[in-house]
């Protein structure tokens, strides 16, 4: 039973650096500015439900869907470091990806639907469920049988239950800090966020050299 929960706290620890939720916070914060409470906490349950899902899948099946797709983890890095590389440029800017004139009340459905879809992309995939974690998650799940299957997929649900609770809770640091030092802190995520999507571009560039050399 010992070595079973210092198995787990391993596995989950392991997920926690490379997800690194409290760093992926202040993102959170920024991507969903302005958005009402209601919609930050459908997007916050979106991205981590999301994320739990695809790890769960490739934790099971991860080597086969790679194989059958002819997918690798350098062209997943470098893909991924691209469309978080372009996010956090926007964000540079001072601006959220779902910012528009809220003038009708179509604008405003098609503004909530927008902010959702930020679950899917960058939140849930590349953020949290990126190549680190996705090659994390097969390399603890092909360590052993199904004990060590279930603890991986148990670990990181635990994760993002963390997850999804620092997101919707990081509201009351926004309503502390006030929409100045939040236009602040978006600039410094966005330069964050890019220069994560750019080291994962240039991982991935480099383990493709590495592949075709």
């Amino acid at each position: 039973m010992k070595e079973l929960i210092i198995h787990v706290l391993t596995v989950f620890m392991g997920f926690f650096a490379i997800m690194n939720p409290i760093a992926n916070t202040p993102i959170f914060l920024g991507l969903t500015k302005g958005d009402d409470r209601a919609t930050t906490k459908s997007v916050a349950l979106r991205s981590t439900f999301l994320a739990f899902i695809i790890i769960t899948i490739f934790a099971i099946s991860g080597k086969v869907i790679f194989d059958i797709f002819g997918i690798t983890l350098y062209a997943l890095r470098i893909t991924g470091g691209i469309l978080v590389f372009l996010i956090g440029f926007h964000m540079l800017q001072g601006k959220s990806p779902a910012d528009k004139p809220q003038t009708k009340d179509v604008d405003i459905e098609a503004q909530k639907k927008a902010a959702l879809g930020l679950a899917i992309t960058p939140l849930a995939m590349p953020l949290l469920a990126g190549p680190g974690t996705i090659a994390t998650a097969m390399n603890f799940a092909a360590s052993g049988g199904i004990t060590q299957l279930v603890t991986t997929i148990v670990s990181f649900g635990l994760l993002c239950i963390l997850t999804y609770f620092l997101f919707v809770f990081g509201e009351r640091f926004v309503k502390a800090i006030g929409p100045s030092a939040l236009d602040v802190v978006t600039r410094m995520m966005g330069l964050i966020l890019a220069v994560i999507g750019m080291q994962m571009l240039i991982e991935g560039i480099e383990q493709a050299f590495k592949a075709f050399t």
